[in-house]
C-alpha cells in the first residue's frame, strides 16, 4: 500500500473540510478566512517546497487581517458616512459585536448576524437619537451601520471563496506539472 497517497488523500479531505468550516463562519460573520489561511499551512507544510508556499500563506494572512480590519471599522464607518457621530459609530462598533455573541445564544447560527446587524442598529439609534431628537435621522443614521456590516459580510465572503478559488487553482496546476 502506497502510505504517501493515502497521507495526501486524507490531507486534502482535512484541508477540504477546513476550507469548508471557514467559508461557512465566515457566511455567519465570524473569522472564517483565518481558517483557510490554517488549511493552506497545512498543505503548505505537507507539499514543501511546492505549491501552496510560503508566498501564498503571506497573501493569505494579509487577506485576512484586512478583513478584520474592514471589519472592525465597518459600523462605525457607515455611521460617519451618513452623518453620525464619533460617539455613535463607537456604539455601532460595541453594540454589534456584543450583538453577535448574544445573538448567538438567543438563535444558534444565524443569530450570529441578526444580533450583529441588529445591536449595532440599535445602539447607533440610542446615540443619535439622544443627539439629533428625530426618530428619522438616527434611524438613517443607524441604517448605515448595518449597511456597512452587511458589506463587509459579502466582502467576508467573497474573500473566502477567492482564497478558496486560489487555492484549488493552484494545486491543480501544480499537480499537473
Amino acid at each position: 500500500m502506497d502510505w504517501h497517497f493515502v497521507a495526501e488523500i486524507g490531507i486534502y479531505i482535512l484541508v477540504g473540510v477546513i476550507c469548508l468550516v471557514g467559508l461557512i463562519l465566515s457566511a455567519l460573520s465570524l473569522s472564517g478566512t483565518w481558517a483557510i489561511l490554517l488549511g493552506t499551512g497545512i498543505l503548505t507544510w505537507f507539499f514543501w517546497p511546492n505549491f501552496p508556499g510560503l508566498q501564498t500563506c503571506i497573501l493569505f494572512l494579509l487577506l485576512c487581517i484586512g478583513v478584520e480590519f474592514l471589519e472592525f471599522f465597518a459600523g462605525n464607518w457607515g455611521v460617519r458616512k451618513r452623518g453620525g457621530s464619533k460617539a455613535a459609530g463607537l456604539a455601532a462598533l460595541g453594540g454589534g459585536f456584543l450583538g453577535m455573541i448574544l445573538g448567538g445564544f438567543i438563535v444558534p447560527l444565524a443569530g450570529n448576524i441578526i444580533g450583529m446587524l441588529l445591536g449595532s442598529f440599535i445602539a447607533a439609534f440610542f446615540v443619535e437619537y439622544r443627539r439629533v431628537k428625530k426618530t428619522t435621522s438616527a434611524s438613517y443614521i443607524a441604517f448605515g451601520a448595518v449597511m456597512a456590516r452587511l458589506g463587509v459580510l459579502f466582502l467576508k465572503v467573497g474573500i473566502s471563496l477567492i482564497m478558496i478559488i486560489l487555492l484549488v487553482t493552484g494545486l491543480i496546476i501544480s499537480q499537473t506539472y
